[in-house]
C-alpha cells in the first residue's frame, strides 16, 4: 500500500501541459492542476499572454524557472480559487537566436510545466549602406521567421524585395553639393529594423577664382583610379617619424589595400590597420619640386570621424635643407586641421622662429564647424607678400600679417608645396589617446586648387 502511494505521487508529480492540442486542458482528476494554452510560442518583438488555470487542490501559484526569468515574468489571479489565469509578459528577444522557457505552476507538491518558445529577432546584414554620388546598388539580406516588407520615403532611395531573403537598396545620382541621408525600414509584424544610407555629395566642378587671380594649377581626381606620379609624390617613413604618430606612410599600397585612391571623383585617404598590427595611411605632396610662390591655395574636403584622427591640409618650403634652415624657422603653413577627439573643430595656424607651438607662441584660431566629418568643406589659404590670410566656406578664420622685422617673423618669402595627408594618433592627434575601433578611415578631397594674381 506504502509503494502503491508512493507511485501515485510521482505520476501525479509528473503531470504537465504536454498535451500535442494547446488549446485542450490537461490534468483533471480530484486534486490536480489544468490549464490552457498547454504551450506558449511568443514572437521576437514578446507580448503577454494569459493562461487559463483550474486547480481542484486548493491554493495554486505561477512563477518563470530560474534560467528564464530574466525575460520571462508572470502575474497570477484568482490563486486561491479554483479557476484564475496567468499572465505570462515575454520580453522582446534581444540576442542573436531563438529561445526557450518554463512556467511553472504549482499547487502542494504538484507542478505543472508551461513550455516558452520565443523566435529570434529579425536580423538584416548592415544597419548602414555608404553610397558613392554617382549611385550605388546594395543587398540586403533579413533573416526572420515571418513574412516581412521593407519600404523607403526618400526619393533618390528605391527598393526592391527580390527575393525570400534579400533585397536590393539603390540610390540614384546625386547631383547637389550636399551629403543626403534617408532611411530603409524593415518590417515583420511588430518588429522594425532601420537602415541608415549616407550618401556623398557630387562633385564640385565649378572653379570661383577669387577676384584678381587666375587658376594655374588643380587637380580634380576624377581621371584614373590612382593619382599622377608628375603632380603627386607619396611620403614613406615610419612610425614616429614625427609628432610621434603611430603611422606608417607608404607609396600607394600596403598588405594589399591602397592607402591612396581615386573613387567617385575624389581623393580618398585610407587609414586603416593591417594584419600585421601596423597603422598604415597616406601623406602626399603637390609638385614638391617647385611648388608656388604665393597664390590662393584651395581644396574641399571631407574629415574622417575617430579618436586619433589628424587630417590636414598644410604647405612646406620647396626643396629646404633642414640642416641649414631647421624647423620652425623654415616657416610652416597650416590650411586646415582637426584632431578626432574634438571633432569638427578645425584650425588654421603659421610656424616660424618667433610663432610656434614649441616655445607657446604659435599664431593659429580654430572654429567649430558642425559637420566638418558630415559635409564637404571648402579650406583656403590667401598667400601675398603681405599676408597670410585663411578661410572656411569663404568666411575669414584668421589672418597673420608681414611685420616686416624679418625672417623670424616672416620666412614665407620662397615656394611652398601643398601637403594633404591622414596621421593617426601623435602629440596631438593622439593626447588622448586612441580608438583603433574607429578604424578604417578616409579622408575625401574633392579637388585641390592653385590660384595666382592676374596682374
Amino acid at each position: 500500500m506504502k509503494i502503491f502511494s508512493t507511485l501515485t505521487l510521482l505520476l501525479l508529480m509528473l503531470v504537465s501541459c504536454g498535451s500535442d492540442n494547446a488549446d485542450e486542458p490537461v490534468g483533471g482528476g480530484e486534486g490536480t492542476l489544468a490549464c490552457r494554452p498547454t504551450q506558449i510560442e511568443a514572437g521576437a518583438a514578446g507580448g503577454t499572454y494569459t493562461l487559463d488555470v483550474s486547480c481542484t487542490g486548493g491554493e495554486w501559484t505561477a512563477y518563470a524557472s530560474d534560467n528564464n526569468a530574466e525575460w520571462i515574468s508572470v502575474s497570477v489571479t484568482g490563486g486561491t480559487t479554483a479557476q484564475g489565469t496567468v499572465d505570462v509578459t515575454v520580453k522582446a528577444n534581444t540576442t542573436d537566436d531563438a529561445r526557450q522557457g518554463t512556467v511553472v505552476l504549482k499547487s502542494g507538491a504538484e507542478r505543472l510545466t508551461v513550455p516558452v518558445t520565443q523566435e529570434a529577432p529579425m536580423a538584416v546584414s548592415a544597419t548602414a549602406f555608404y553610397s558613392y554620388s554617382a549611385g550605388d546598388s546594395f543587398t540586403l539580406t533579413v533573416t526572420t521567421a515571418g513574412d516581412w516588407d521593407i519600404a523607403v520615403e526618400e526619393d533618390w532611395i528605391a527598393v526592391d524585395k527580390s527575393g525570400e531573403t534579400t533585397a536590393t537598396i539603390t540610390t540614384l545620382p546625386n547631383e547637389t553639393l550636399a551629403m543626403r541621408r534617408g532611411t530603409v525600414t524593415v518590417t515583420c509584424g511588430q518588429e522594425q529594423r532601420k537602415v541608415e544610407i549616407t550618401q556623398e555629395s557630387a562633385e564640385d566642378t565649378e572653379v570661383r577664382a577669387p577676384e584678381g587671380y587666375a587658376l594655374v594649377w588643380s587637380d580634380e581626381f576624377n581621371q584614373g583610379e590612382t593619382l599622377d606620379a608628375d603632380d603627386w609624390t607619396h611620403e614613406v617613413q615610419g612610425p614616429g617619424w614625427v609628432n610621434n604618430e603611430l603611422q606608417t606612410y607608404v607609396d600607394g599600397q600596403a598588405g594589399g589595400r591602397r592607402v591612396t585612391e581615386l573613387v567617385d571623383g575624389k581623393l580618398n585617404i585610407h587609414c586603416f590597420k593591417g594584419a600585421n598590427g601596423s597603422i598604415y595611411s597616406g601623406r602626399v605632396y603637390a609638385h614638391v619640386n617647385e611648388g608656388w610662390l604665393h597664390g590662393y591655395f584651395e581644396a574641399r574636403i571631407l574629415l574622417p570621424k575617430g579618436k586619433g584622427t589628424w587630417p590636414a591640409f598644410w604647405m612646406m618650403p620647396v626643396n629646404n635643407d633642414f640642416g641649414a634652415n631647421p624647423w620652425p624657422d623654415c616657416g610652416e603653413i597650416d590650411i586646415m586641421e582637426e584632431v578626432g577627439v574634438d571633432a569638427n573643430i578645425v584650425s588654421s595656424s603659421i610656424h616660424c622662429k618667433a610663432y610656434n607651438h614649441t616655445i607657446g607662441t604659435q599664431k593659429t584660431q580654430s572654429r567649430n564647424i558642425g559637420t566638418a566629418e558630415s559635409e564637404f568643406h571648402v579650406y583656403a589659404c590667401e598667400w601675398t607678400e603681405d599676408y597670410l590670410r585663411f578661410f572656411v566656406d569663404g568666411e575669414e578664420l584668421m589672418t597673420f600679417r608681414n611685420e616686416g622685422t624679418g625672417r623670424d617673423t616672416w620666412p614665407f618669402t620662397y615656394a611652398f608645396y601643398p601637403i594633404l595627408n591622414l596621421a593617426w594618433g601623435g602629440d596631438w592627434g593622439g593626447y588622448a589617446g586612441v580608438d583603433e575601433s574607429a578604424l578604417p578611415v578616409t579622408m575625401k578631397v574633392d579637388y585641390l586648387r592653385v590660384f595666382q594674381k592676374t596682374e
